[in-house]
This record gives structure tokens, sequence and C-alpha cells, in this order.
């Protein structure tokens, strides 16, 4: 750490120009407690009403031991049974939601995911097709600019989302529906 550098010339004359103006505040005095005792009378002393004193906050409750959050298995990593699976596979079956983000920002993209899987969900959708545009390489320094940062942040974006609970798995998608440039979302079927 290096010593503070001091003043120049200009900022101590400054300072001292500045110094003389200050007032100090008045000084408050309290009056302290009395705690003498009582001078000895004739006449039977009332008691006097002690002054209610405000009542002492409640004591925080116990802390409770932090339970460590279980780790869960990445999204693109659930295991689906071996008929969905082959089904992927061969494009044989069709997506019942669609939602583009190709071209969209960062923020945008992550807000219309957001929106249409609330969508999906309330129409009850099991496969959801999203287009996510082609990825690139992306360094942890890109802030959105480059191409491909949709597709480096949607996985992210679907494990802390408000709709991880309700997502079995994510899969690429087959060439036929965009290949590398979309993923298919697995819904969970509504209980």
């Amino acid at each position: 750490m290096r010593p503070p550098r001091g003043l120049s010339p200009d900022e101590a004359d400054l300072w001292s120009r500045v110094a003389r103006t200050v007032k100090p505040l008045p000084r408050v005095e309290r009056p302290a407690p009395s705690r003498a005792a009582p001078a000895p009378t004739s006449m039977p002393v009332q008691p006097q009403p002690q002054p209610k004193r405000p009542k002492a906050p409640p004591a925080p409750p116990a802390a409770r031991p932090v339970q460590p959050r279980p780790t869960l298995r990445p999204l693109d990593r659930h295991g689906l049974d071996t008929s969905w699976e082959r089904k992927l596979k061969g494009a044989a079956i069709q997506p019942d939601f669609t939602l583009d983000l190709h071209g969209h920002s960062l923020e945008a993209a992550h807000a219309r995911l957001d929106c249409g899987l609330s969508q999906a969900a309330a129409m009850g959708a099991r496969l959801v097709l999203v287009i996510t545009g082609r990825p690139r390489p992306v360094e942890s320094a890109d802030r959105g600019e480059r191409r491909g940062a949709i597709r480096a942040k949607v996985l992210d974006w679907l494990a802390a989302g408000p709709h991880a609970r309700s997502i079995a798995a994510v899969r690429g998608a087959h060439r036929k529906h965009g290949g590398a440039g979309a993923i298919y979302i697995i819904m969970k079927r509504p209980r």
C-alpha cells in the first residue's frame, strides 16, 4: 500500500481557507439521571408513576443452518426414455411450440424465452423448438455483441429460470428443425 501523497501547495491553501469558515456545532448537554436518595419527610410519599420504558426489540430468530443446494444435473444431460430419444434423433415428432430467439439482443432473447415457455406451458406443449442461431466461440468477456451469444447463454437461462422445474430435458435439434442453430426443450408432463 502506498503512503498518502500529501497535499500540494494549492490544495493546502484551499483547505486552510475552507477550514477557517467551519464553525463547530453547539454542544448539547444531556442531564445525567439523578441517583440521589430522597430526603426524609414527615408526610407519606406517594409512589411516582414510572415512565414507560420502550420495549426491547425482539431477539432475531435463531439462524437456521444453511442447507447446501442439491446439485442438479445440467438440463442437457437429463435422461429421456429410449422412445423419446429415437423420435428426436429421427425428427419423427413435430414440435408443439416454436420460439425464435435468433437476431434478438441478449436481454430481449432472455425475456422472450421466459415468456414463450410460459405460453408453451399454458398450451400444454411437450416439445418446444427454440431457434437460437448457430453457436460461435464466445469469450467470457463477451457482452452479447458477438454472434452466437444467445446459444451460449440459453442453457444457463433455462437452468436458472422460472421454468427449470418443468423442463424434463434439453437436446440439440434435428437438421430438419434447424440443426446446430436450434434446441429441443422437452417439458415435463403437467400433473
